[in-house]
């Protein structure tokens, strides 16, 4: 505990546990490193061992309220279970019907005729014996995908009509894609794990039997009150408390439905549309591309290379090829190479997924290190608290039973053979509630929620800044981060991208949508390239109207030079067939198709990075229309037209083709897929540059992280120079002489170093250009080894390992595929850099939300048991009650956590540097802040207590019982107020203006205006249950004055 207690600077330069690489320490030296149970470097991959350790070493009076929103180890281990049930069942399921088969065609027995659902000729249970249940057989009898998709009424290449009525019909028929969910737990629910606090029941029983004892010595008119006033403030502190809850299960609930709801593209009518994962229906044609989650169980189309993971349904890591053999694809699985369309056969429960998504329920609870470190904090506070309640309880049950006990007339409470027994049991219940109530207020259950509490805040106001969090624990460490490696395209950029510059024919045309300079046959070669070689689509509109065009930016882009200079989509790819596709690689940095032409004869076009392709030419296309030898001084032509372009911040992109033999072209389906697509001797027809201007404002937010410490640096595909250009104007680089050979790398470079090397080049690198998934993912590794905490963005599949590698893998959401948003631990929604500062902004608003209720928290465990504990050791009674106490710990617990974590993030935060992970999470400023607090409160309050009377001029009151009522509600009302004046404090630590920008925090001002209302009419309204005295305008006004003055004390 000893790092927790202890001030230190910001940061420290050998933080072995930020730097300790997941993929390079085992778990045995990650123990090493840590101090205890409750220290976990990071709980991204931590083993369930050491997440069962720390569980087991923290002091827990309610686990089911403590471990509420922490990962549930018993329900993982179920999960597991019920995943391997389901896939052995479906396995068994497809071993049967491949014996049937066996069986049916040794007999010569034909597949059942299909049988009509609604308007279509085939019903679900037959499509479900075909896909799910993957009978080639049965495919193959209603005449293979054409045949099938001509029962469901589909065009497989145009898709389904897609009007509404259409819809309808076919969820009608055939359901919807979605699957039954799991009821989330009731409010009643909530309320009954409240009662289940070991603390709560005690005080419970102690009210029963308080209650039947005061209406037998009392009567029932009067005797109900000390037992019916515990009994409600139990129950008001369960209310409260399992409303929290319950509030925080549905935010957390529809944040997972936000994480399910998977945009993609459809064809219906003929073109692409994008719709929710949800509105798939039979008969629906999917484009699938690598990293694409397949949304429905269905039958493929097409496809080139398609490769799938089927992990996530079988439990195998091999990857399986999908052609005309195999062409059953299973929901749920990922698209790990290639590119295809599918025919959906299967939505919904109908489906392996479905049945398993209906069978698991989703666990929203996590571990975070915040969370485990303020368990241990929690536990620390919790054995103080409880060896102060043993030593309180030790005490007045001697002084009781000794006789020193006096009630407020000055009579013993309890003499030996003369007390009745019922009077014994009565005061030694009362000394028992008091005993277990100050165990109430000391064990802080509330700090590991406030985690919780503020994290769920964080995470609704995220979305509203365009940033949806799937790990909580990524909330807290982005307030740690110091370096970001960022992409640039759609990050830095506005994924706006246009043709600005073109290069045809061995010379520059201008403007670059010239048609009328190019000869024919140049012309008629650029637009088959740019059409058959495209992964994206033109749809022209039947009444006419805007073309619309679908792709990637790049694709886009092209495709739209390409129709100004006159093509015409659909008609150049129904000229030709295609033969092979290698998909666009980004190791390789290049995509090429092979295709048939009506003569039979084969070409071959590629696109890709400039000057790679560009070093594969030999040929070039020439303006007289001919083909001519790629001499020195062309080559060095096209490269200085590469490097002026760079220079612009233009993308530049090479487009050239060659023939090739059709005798050597492989025949057989397995070895054309393995067929590499022949690469030299190419002929070049184009280099286009292509503008992808800086988003507005992204300047001045990385200069807004440059300023809290973080480092951004730009990790991109494209050319260095082109790279170079845009940090330069992005403000990565600020000046033309920060841009050196010691700011800029290119991959290759950086990953033929040695591992020490890498480190020190990583240090220093702001910039690397032409780099791999497998550079970032080196470079990542480098600066956590150096102690640096890691964000990395990412959106394609090949990013998922330096997502999974960073500290926080931060995915966006437009351009990124499915494959690395889950790998991811925060989606960008708008693929914007402006949001990934937000995110840092909130992750340290988090770290700084929870200081500020621990401040408060321990302040009021300091002074609450110091006062009792002086107060029953020197006199046996102690001046706040079992209810005064409760309601102490609801201010405390639960209000204290919601107005003190729900606090918005400030400009101040990223004026400081950023916090480590091992950083004390008390400082030196919050221990002077607690200590004074705590010693001022503990001197009012003791001097209250013990000169109280005389203070109040009360020494000569007539009863000593109305005197002491009076002395007893002024130390309760001014210590609720202390605390009250205390949470104002606690909002700005570091600040000597408490009250900035409290203005715009509602919720705090609100919750405040509460409390000191409830605590009003508490003091006012209540003097008959004997919980306090009702107090006079003038004793409510000597009591504000402590508040007051803890509230300016600095």
């Amino acid at each position: 505990m000893s790092s927790i207690f202890k001030g230190s600077p910001y940061r420290r330069p050998n933080d072995l546990e930020a730097g300790s690489s997941r993929s390079v320490h085992s778990d045995d030296e990650e123990q090493e490193f840590s101090d205890g149970p409750f220290h976990i470097t990071s709980t991204k991959n931590a083993p369930i061992d050491r997440l069962r350790r720390w569980r087991q070493a923290a002091l827990v009076l309610n686990a089911s309220r403590r471990f509420r929103y922490t990962l549930d180890l018993k329900k993982e281990e179920e999960k597991k279970q019920i995943l391997r049930k389901i896939r052995a069942h479906a396995q068994a399921i497809r071993a049967a019907y491949l014996f049937k088969q066996a069986g049916e065609r040794v007999n010569g027995t034909s597949i059942p005729h299909p049988t009509p659902a609604g308007d279509f000729a085939v019903g679900p249970e037959q499509l479900a014996s075909v896909s799910r249940d993957h009978n080639f057989n049965a495919l193959q009898e209603y005449g293979g995908v054409k045949g099938l998709s001509e029962l469901l009424k589909t065009n497989l290449d145009k898709g389904i009509n897609g009007d509404d009525p259409d819809l309808l019909k076919r969820r009608n028929a055939f359901g919807s894609n979605t699957y039954p969910r799991k009821k989330g737990r009731s409010f009643w629910r909530f309320v009954w794990e409240a009662c289940q606090d070991l603390t709560l029941i005690i005080l419970m029983v102690a009210a029963a039997a308080s209650l039947g004892l005061g209406i037998k010595t009392e009567g029932p008119k009067e005797g109900w009150y000390d037992g019916g006033s515990i009994a409600f403030a139990v129950l008001l502190v369960v209310v409260v408390t399992a409303f929290n809850d319950y509030k925080q299960s549905l935010q957390f609930q529809k944040l997972d439905d936000e994480k399910r709801n998977i945009h993609l593209e459809v064809v219906r009518g003929g073109r692409r549309v994008e719709i929710s994962i949800y509105d798939i229906v039979v008969g629906d044609v999917v484009p699938l591309n690598i990293g694409d989650q397949v949304p429905a169980d269905g039958i493929l189309i097409s496809g080139h290379s398609l490769a799938i993971d089927e992990s996530s349904m079988t439990g195998e890591s091999d990857i399986v090829h999908k052609d005309s053999k195999q062409p059953f694809l299973m929901s749920g699985c990922k698209v790990a190479d290639g590119s295809g369309t599918m025919l959906v056969t299967g939505v919904g429960i109908n489906t392996e997924w479905g049945l398993l998504m209906a069978n698991l329920s989703e666990d929203t609870g996590e571990e975070t290190p915040l969370q485990v470190r303020l368990n241990g904090v929690a536990t620390f506070i919790g054995f103080v608290g409880l060896s102060v309640a043993v030593l309180v309880l030790v005490v007045l049950m001697i002084r009781y039973f000794t006789g020193h006990t006096k009630d407020s007339t000055g009579r013993r409470e309890f003499i030996a053979g003369k007390t009745s027994a019922s009077n014994a049991v009565d005061g030694v219940i009362k000394i028992i509630t008091v005993a277990v109530t100050i165990v109430v207020v000391a064990v802080p259950e509330g700090l590991p929620l406030a985690v919780t509490l503020t994290l769920a805040y964080s995470m609704k106001k995220m979305m509203v800044d365009k940033a949806l969090v799937r790990r909580l624990s990524a909330c807290e460490t982005m307030g740690s981060a110091t370096t970001i490696c960022s992409d640039k395209t759609g990050t830095l950029t506005l994924n706006q991208m246009t043709v600005v510059e073109a290069y045809v024919g061995g010379r520059k045309i201008d403007p670059p949508d010239s048609s009328s300079e190019l000869p024919d046959t140049l012309m008629s070669l650029l637009i088959e390239g740019i059409a058959v070689n495209a992964n994206g689509s033109v749809f022209t509109p039947d009444g006419g109207g805007d073309v619309e065009v679908s792709g990637s930016p790049t694709e886009k882009a092209i495709l739209n030079w390409g129709i100004k200079l006159g093509m015409n989509f659909s008609a150049v790819r129904s000229g030709s067939s295609i033969v092979h596709v290698f998909p666009f690689n980004s190791d390789k940095k290049r995509g090429g198709v092979a295709i048939r032409l009506p003569d039979s004869k084969v070409r071959i076009h590629w696109k890709g990075a400039a000057e790679i392709v560009l070093a594969a030419c030999t040929w070039y296309h020439d303006a007289n229309d001919s083909i001519v030898a790629m001499d020195e001084e062309k080559m060095v032509f096209c490269e200085k037209a590469i490097e002026t372009m760079a220079a612009g911040s233009l993308r530049c992109v090479a487009i050239a083709y060659r023939s090739y033999e059709s005798e050597k072209v492989p025949t057989e389906e397995e070895q054309l897929a393995r067929w590499a697509l022949p690469e030299d001797e190419l002929v070049l027809l184009a280099i286009v540059g292509i503008k992808d201007p800086c988003r507005p404002g992204v300047k001045d937010s990385v200069q807004l992280c440059q300023k809290a410490g973080v480092k951004v640096r730009m990790v991109t595909g494209d050319n260095l120079k082109t790279a170079r250009a845009i940090a330069l104007e992005c403000g990565i680089l600020q000046s033309d002489a920060d841009a050196s050979e010691n700011n800029l790398i290119e991959g290759k470079d950086f990953r033929s170093l040695s591992d020490s090397q890498r480190e020190d080049v990583a240090e220093k690198v702001s910039v690397m250009g032409r780099s791999s998934p497998n550079d970032k993912l080196l470079l990542v590794q480098a600066l956590r080894k150096r102690g640096h905490v890691v964000a990395v963005t990412g959106d394609g599949t090949n990013d998922a390992p330096a997502l999974h590698e960073a500290d926080i893998g931060l995915a966006m959401g437009i351009q990124g595929t499915e494959v690395a948003k889950e790998n991811s631990d925060i989606i960008i929604l708008d693929d914007n850099f402006a949001s990934v500062v937000k995110v840092v902004r909130w992750g340290r608003s988090v770290y700084a939300n929870i200081q500020k209720f621990i401040q408060f928290q321990l302040t009021v465990n300091v002074a609450a048991l110091v006062i009792n504990v002086v107060a029953a050791i020197s006199s046996g009674d102690v001046p706040l009650n079992a209810v005064q106490l409760l309601w102490v710990n609801l201010i405390m617990d639960t209000l204290g956590a919601l107005a003190l974590a729900t606090e918005p993030p400030t400009d101040h935060l990223m004026h400081r540097p950023p916090v480590g992970r091992r950083e004390p999470l008390i400082t030196n400023v919050m221990w002077r802040n607690l200590l004074i607090q705590a010693v001022y409160q503990v001197c009012v309050l003791l001097v209250l207590n013990f000169q109280g009377r005389k203070i109040l001029h009360l020494d000569h009151e007539k009863s000593i019982e109305h005197a002491n009522d009076v002395k007893n509600t002024l130390i309760f009302n001014a210590f609720v107020l202390c605390q009250i004046f205390n949470e104002f404090n606690a909002r700005k630590p570091d600040e000597k203006n408490i009250f900035r920008g409290l203005g715009k925090n509602y919720l705090f001002i609100g919750i405040v205006t509460i409390t000191i209302i409830a605590q009003v009419r508490l003091v006012s309204n209540l003097s008959g249950w004997h919980l306090c005295y009702r107090f006079s305008f003038v004793l409510q006004s000597v009591s504000c004055c402590p508040g007051y003055y803890c509230g300016v004390l600095w």
